[in-house]
C-alpha cells in the first residue's frame, strides 16, 4: 500500500505447456512472509470452456506473521480475487498475455 512494499522472492518449480492444460507452479524462498507453494493452470475443457485451477498451501514463515494472522489472511483474499480478475481478463481477451 503507498509507498510500502513487502520482499515475496519466490521461484518457479514447474511448468506445463500442452495443447489442453497450460501452467506453472512455484515455491516461496526464504525472506517471504509465508512457507509453501501456489499453483496455476488454465484447462480447456469440453466445448472449448476455459478452467482457471489454483491451488495453495502456505502457513506463516515466522513469529511476526503469525501474529499478524488476520492482515495475512486479508493479503491473500486480496491477492486472490487479483489473480482470478486478471485470469478472467485474459480469458475474455480483455487482456493480453
Amino acid at each position: 500500500a503507498g509507498p510500502f512494499r513487502l520482499r515475496i522472492p519466490c521461484q518457479v518449480v514447474w511448468a506445463e505447456e500442452g495443447s489442453a492444460r497450460t501452467g506453472f507452479g512455484y515455491g516461496t524462498l526464504p525472506g517471504h512472509p509465508e512457507r509453501g507453494e501456489e499453483s496455476f493452470t488454465a484447462v480447456l475443457g469440453p466445448g472449448n470452456t476455459v478452467l482457471f485451477e489454483l491451488f495453495a498451501f502456505s502457513r506463516h514463515a515466522n513469529w511476526f506473521y503469525t501474529a499478524g494472522a488476520p492482515v495475512a489472511a486479508a493479503c491473500q483474499k486480496l491477492v486472490t480475487r487479483r489473480y482470478l480478475a486478471a485470469a478472467r481478463a485474459l480469458a475474455s481477451g480483455k487482456m493480453k498475455p
